[in-house]
Order: C-alpha cells, then sequence, then structure tokens
C-alpha cells in the first residue's frame, strides 16, 4: 500500500513529506496506522550519522496508533488493537530471555539494519528501497510495519499523543531512576540535563520518593518545569561550578547522578559529586560516536564508584508501559506538562522548538487522512 512518510534525503537533512510504498506484514509482522508519534534526539542522532540509517530514509521510534493488520503467527494483539510502539528485540538471546531485552544481543541489527531477516526492505518509492525499520517501526509516517515483540496493546483510554512518547524518551527517564538503578526512597539524584528524558527523570525520582532532586538545565523555562515536577533544586551550569552546587545542596554528594547530555566534559564533573558508593547512569548519546569520559581511578576505587550505561531504562515494554500508562491515570506522571504537539507536516518546525528549547517533547499528530 503507499502511504505519505517523513523522509530523510541525506545525513543532516530536513524532513520532506512525501508518499512512499509500504509491505503489507508478514508473519510475526504487524501493520500500524500511526496516530501520533514523539520526536526523540535518537532520530536526529540518526538524521546526522551518528546512528546507521539508509538515505533516503525513514526514522521514527515513538509511533502510537491501531492495528490495521496483522501476519502470520501473530496473536498478541489484532485488527483495531491500540497500540504503543517500542524498541524492537530478537527475543531468542539470553539478555531476552531472562527479561532484559533493552540490551538485546541483537540489539543493532534489529533496530537499526533496515531489513528483514531474509535481507528485504518493507519500504520504497518509485521502486527503489527507503531505508526503513528504524527501531522496529520507521514511524515518521502514517503507516508503519513493525514486529510483534515490539508493540503494546493499550486498554487504557490514554490519547495517542500521550501515549506515543512511553515507547522510548519517557520510558527511558523514568525506567533509569524506577528500573536501571532502584533509586530507594530518601536517596538523592543529580539529573544532568532538562529535555523530556531528563524530566522524566525527575518525575521517576519523585515516584520513587528521593528526597533530594537536583535538575542540572542551562533553559530557564526548563528548570522552572522541573521545580514544577518535583525537583527540589535547579541548577544552571551557567553560574559556576556544576559539582561545586551540588555539594552546596548536598554536602556529602549524591547517591545517583543521571546523564541525558552525553557531553563527556558534564559526565566529568558530576563524577566530582558523587557519594561514596555514588552510581552515574549514562543516557545521553554523544554528538561524537568515538566521545570517551576521563576517569580517576584511585578516586573511583575510594569512592566504590558505578558507572553504569541505560538503554530504555532496563524497560519490559509489556510490563512496564501499562505501568507508565497507569501512572499518568492515577495522576502522577503528568505527561501533559512535557509534551507539545505539531501537525505531523510540521515535522520541521517540531524539530526547531526542541532544538531552542521552547518545547520539551514534541509529538507529531496526523489528521483523519489516511
Amino acid at each position: 500500500m503507499q502511504t505519505q512518510a517523513a523522509l530523510l534525503t541525506g545525513p543532516g537533512s530536513d524532513f520532506t513529506v512525501a508518499d512512499i510504498d509500504i509491505d503489507g506484514p508478514r508473519a510475526g509482522e504487524v501493520l500500524v496506522q500511526i496516530a501520533a508519534v514523539g520526536i526523540c534526539h535518537t532520530d536526529l542522532a540518526a538524521r546526522d550519522g551518528v546512528l546507521p540509517l539508509e538515505f533516503p530514509g525513514v526514522a521514527g521510534h515513538e509511533g502510537a496508533g491501531t492495528v490495521l493488520a496483522v501476519g502470520d503467527g501473530v496473536t498478541k494483539v489484532s485488527i483495531g488493537d491500540k497500540v504503543g510502539v517500542t524498541f524492537n528485540s530478537c527475543g531468542r538471546c539470553t539478555t531476552c530471555t531472562t527479561g532484559r531485552q533493552s540490551y538485546c544481543e541483537n540489539f543493532n541489527e534489529m533496530n537499526y539494519s533496515g531489513v528483514r531477516n531474509d535481507g528485504s526492505k518493507p519500504l520504497s518509492m518509485d521502486g527503489k528501497p527507503v531505508g526503513g525499520l528504524f527501531f522496529g517501526q520507521s514511524s515518521f509516517a502514517r503507516v508503519a510495519l513493525a514486529n510483534e515483540r515490539n508493540v503494546v496493546r493499550i486498554d487504557d483510554d490514554i490519547p495517542f499523543e500521550l501515549l506515543a512518547p512511553l515507547g522510548c524518551g519517557v520510558q527511558t527517564g523514568v525506567g533509569a531512576v524506577m528500573r536501571s538503578l532502584s533509586a530507594e526512597k530518601g536517596s538523592t539524584i543529580a539529573i544532568a540535563g532538562g529535555g523530556s528524558v531528563g524530566l522524566s527523570a525527575a518525575i521517576g525520582a519523585v515516584i520513587q520518593g528521593c528526597a533530594t532532586i537536583l535538575v542540572i538545565e542551562p533553559n530557564q523555562t526548563r528548570r522552572e518545569l522541573a521545580l514544577e515536577l518535583g525537583a527540589t533544586h535547579a541548577i544552571d551550569p551557567s553560574a559556576g561550578g556544576v559539582a561545586e552546587q551540588i555539594r552546596m545542596a548536598v554536602p556529602n554528594g549524591v547517591d545517583y547522578i543521571v546523564d541525558t547530555t552525553g557531553i563527556p566534559a558534564v559526565v566529568e564533573a558530576l563524577i566530582g559529586a558523587t557519594a561514596v558508593r555514588g552510581t552515574i547512569g549514562l543516557i545521553g548519546v554523544p554528538s561524537d560516536p568515538t566521545g570517551t569520559i576521563g576517569l580517576n581511578i584511585i578516586a573511583a576505587l575510594t569512592l566504590g564508584l558505578t558507572i553504569t550505561g541505560i538503554i530504555e531504562g532496563d524497560s519490559v515494554p509489556d510490563d512496564f508501559i501499562p505501568e507508565l500508562v497507569a501512572l499518568h491515570r492515577e495522576g502522577r506522571l503528568p505527561l501533559e506538562k512535557l509534551v507539545t504537539t505539531f501537525p505531523f507536516e510540521k515535522i520541521n518546525d517540531a524539530v526547531a522548538a526542541q532544538h531552542d528549547g521552547s518545547v520539551v517533547k514534541p509529538v507529531l499528530v496526523f489528521d483523519d487522512e489516511s
């Protein structure tokens, strides 16, 4: 069938809305009518060549919508089901079979290769292949092809524009604190970056009952929002040394640090603000894929420091996304304060608004036309 998609034509290009062709679902696949899709930094990393995407190609990995068709063997969802779409995983490797599929041993193949297991590509335009299957969905399109493993049926009455960002950004931020770090009630935490992932982490810290929650963010509006969401402190990094500002609030250092910036100098500064036996969780994707941090080994030994990488908040999506929906229903996950919607055709405006900090989480929405 034919559908409309936002194409990236080359590294660093703007998005171009165009008609493409998309295959129907094969065995194990699910065709989804996308109603809303979030824009995540990971999409822009693919645009800029930091993450793999064949050009021309379709990114998008926070889709939400309604099942149009299912392939042979699919039992998890049926036509007409409301679904959120998240990262893909193989379901066969050791990590997948032990509830850690965000670290799937075949993660790159399942989310970045752009091909099915048989090497075929489901997207094309004018008879030529188009890069697709980004995170097993490529949902910057009115219709997306996903897999049974990376769709989550949702029975709750949550708007699609709020369900969409649960597929990656919110799941990652909240999950980093609730799942990856399992921050204890009464603990202290500092979060670098007040974008959608960082502010989601702050919400996760509130849910966990952290006693002191510090958000480091240069944008004043986002600092104010962090406080509104429950952070106890909002630090402006331009006002002086970040580690020193953290230690003014928490003299013994913080138990947990979450970095969403991917900036090595920020991570290195934060290391100086950790408490004994502190843990640093790394989420942010660096602009340079070869980015590294310096670590004083003696200091790390003395502190008993732990540094851990975090993918998708250690989420098991079939369990965690419904939990996030329930937290929203209870008023404990105020997604409305993060999300700003844009018409699909205004995707470049949405990207610009996210970049200049005027919105936290842009979500593209579609009209009823298919």
